[in-house]
């Protein structure tokens, strides 16, 4: 019985050990990887950020540029790796503040100008993490073409 109870003990830790380890995916390095992989499959011309952001500038724009606190104007479609959209705004845009919105945006929508578009190619530390979220599976590479139709 001491036995049987103790394998019983050293079964559930090695269980709840191996979960542990399934957690502590490193998807920093993981999403550069996908990223980079992406980026050469697709021929983009993309810059990396010291964050870890990579962007596409398509057409830089013309008018105002915003700040991380700006009020925008953004159209948007957002999809994965697999191009499968996960969300899309119509022709007209959401507004929004920068400070309100994934890091990613925060610090990508301000490399263009009013008019501007490009791609945002936003590892999961800048986006949602790496738990799930409204549908978006954890550690997920999350990518948009944008256009800053305005800073409010």
């Amino acid at each position: 019985m001491k036995y049987s109870l103790l394998v019983l003990v050293f079964t559930i830790l090695i269980s709840c050990e191996s979960d542990k380890k399934s957690e502590d995916v490193d998807y920093v390095a993981k999403n550069d990887q996908e990223i980079a992989a992406y980026i050469a499959e697709n021929s983009l011309e993309a810059q990396k950020s010291n964050s870890g952001l990579y962007y596409v500038i398509n057409e830089e724009g013309a008018g105002a540029q915003p700040t991380s606190t700006s009020n925008v104007t953004v159209a948007y479609t957002g999809y994965y790796l697999n191009d499968n959209v996960f969300d899309k705004s119509d022709a007209n845009g959401i507004s929004f503040g920068l400070n309100q919105v994934i890091k990613g945006w925060t610090e990508g929508i301000p490399y263009f100008k009013e008019g501007g578009n490009g791609i945002l190619l936003v590892p999961a530390h800048l986006g949602y993490g790496n738990n799930n979220y409204s549908g978006i599976p954890g550690g997920s590479v999350l990518i948009f073409d944008v256009t800053l139709i305005s800073v409010n």
